[in-house]
């Protein structure tokens, strides 16, 4: 596989510099992409330079992944409008592992290939790296009017004009990057920088420095940064970013991400965020087109990456589960679900609570409906629904309003699911 091609027909490649696809040509070649630590898990916004690795090493070369510890602990100015917040050292080497077992659901860090992928930390040879040596070693070898050019800083510093502006710190972001590429260079023949077209600037300072101090020759490649084909930001919900992580977005949550992706970024997407061939895409494309109301590209994407980042279980259960406010499921499917997919699933609908107590000893379903959570306005009305079909606890079509309901009928010990025709769900919460 040819590790450019293949970027170039996936649509993965924003800035390329010369040279670099005939350093990859010549063989087994190693190139680093720098990950965030500030949080304990990776969100879909990392996926891209995610996948540039992983493609990197199905092309036969040599992944490293680092993690910014040292420079997570000042703050990347580019794309930014404001200083982040500095990490402590106990926080980014949790936040280190939690991301290297995400790392290893795409990249071969166990095997002995020889381009089985690397992980490393930038804190471990920078942390006793003392500000006069650093200063002496590596910041006379750029200029600040080269740091100044670059289109990162001139937004910053623009931005910040009637502001609080850069700090040092966060200026220096720069020179400690290139560093990192500099020691990678020396330690693992490292001869590659990826990222996001955001880094560009960031990564061509590496390859300067490379060049002026050791005379060595670097090369840079960036992607583009994703967004939505309404130019919105991309990885972006009402609540927030999507995760990797299923203790902040749920694998239902997460398959439905990308279930609910529009036609245009369906097509993009899935050459950027799966493993496909070409052929295979360019079919699924052409078939979706055909038929786009049976959604064939999200079905697909939402797959491919609900199996990679969770599983296959989580899969078919975010699958089931999906089934639910159709109206086509069983009650065996609602009953197997957890209690985080139950309220993901039914984030919205109308909820009522009332007094676990009745369901001690059995509680009529017309008293518990009109009376106890008010989900139906009298006894008439519930009555002319049920004789209609038209009304179901758990999925479970009741039959009269005499029904007993006891706490057996609990989904996840606090729950009963109560239908009424075929769209209009209520969640009643047993307190």
């Amino acid at each position: 596989m040819n590790f450019t091609e293949e970027l170039k027909w996936r649509g993965m490649i924003h800035d390329i510099m010369p040279g670099t696809e005939e350093l990859l040509a010549k063989g087994l070649t190693s190139a680093y992409l720098g990950i965030d630590p500030t949080a304990d898990s990776l969100h879909i916004g990392h996926l891209v330079g995610v996948m540039m690795l992983r493609h990197f090493q199905r092309a036969g070369h040599r992944p490293i992944a680092l993690i910014g510890g040292a420079t997570g602990m000042i703050g990347d100015p580019s794309m930014k409008s404001q200083e982040r917040n500095l990490l402590d050292e106990e926080t980014l080497l949790r936040n280190q592992e939690a991301i290297r077992r995400q790392l290893s659901k795409f990249l071969d860090f166990e095997s002995d290939a020889l381009n089985r992928a690397i992980l490393v930390n930038n804190y471990s040879w920078t942390k006793d790296y003392t500000f006069l040596r650093f200063i002496r070693d590596i910041g006379k070898h750029i200029t600040v009017n080269y740091m100044m050019s670059k289109d990162s800083v001139r937004r910053r510093l623009v931005a910040g004009s009637g502001g609080d502006g850069m700090s040092f710190t966060e200026f220096s972001y720069q020179l400690l990057q290139a560093y990192d590429y500099l020691y990678l260079y020396r330690h693992y023949d490292c001869r590659l920088q990826m990222g996001g077209s955001d880094q560009w600037g960031n990564i061509t300072t590496g390859v300067e420095l490379i060049r002026k101090k050791l005379g060595g020759e670097a090369f840079a490649l960036t992607c583009p940064l994703v967004t939505k084909s309404d130019g919105s930001k991309f990885g972006k919900t009402e609540s927030g970013n999507v995760w990797l992580d299923a203790r902040y977005t749920s694998p239902y949550r997460f398959y439905q991400f990308w279930m609910n992706v529009s036609d245009l970024d369906a097509e993009r997407y899935i050459r950027i965020f799966t493993v496909l061939d070409r052929e295979e895409i360019e079919d699924l494309t052409d078939a979706h087109r055909r038929e786009p109301h049976l959604r064939l590209l999200q079905r697909r994407l939402a797959r491919e990456l609900t199996v990679m980042v969770h599983s296959v279980g989580e899969y078919d259960t975010a699958v089931a589960a999906s089934g639910i406010l159709f109206g086509d499921s069983t009650p065996d499917v609602l009953r197997g679900l957890d209690e985080r997919t139950l309220l993901d699933i039914f984030d919205g609908v109308p909820r009522f609570e009332f007094s676990r107590d009745c369901l001690s000893g059995g509680v009529k379903a017309v008293d518990l409906l009109v009376e106890r959570a008010l989900v139906f306005r009298s006894r008439g009305e519930l009555r002319k629904l049920i004789e209609s079909g038209g009304v179901s606890i758990n999925r479970e079509r009741l039959s009269d309003i005499g029904v007993m309901v006891d706490d057996s009928w609990l989904l996840g010990d606090r729950y009963l699911l109560v239908q009424r025709g075929r769209k209009s769900h209520y969640l009643l919460v047993a307190v």
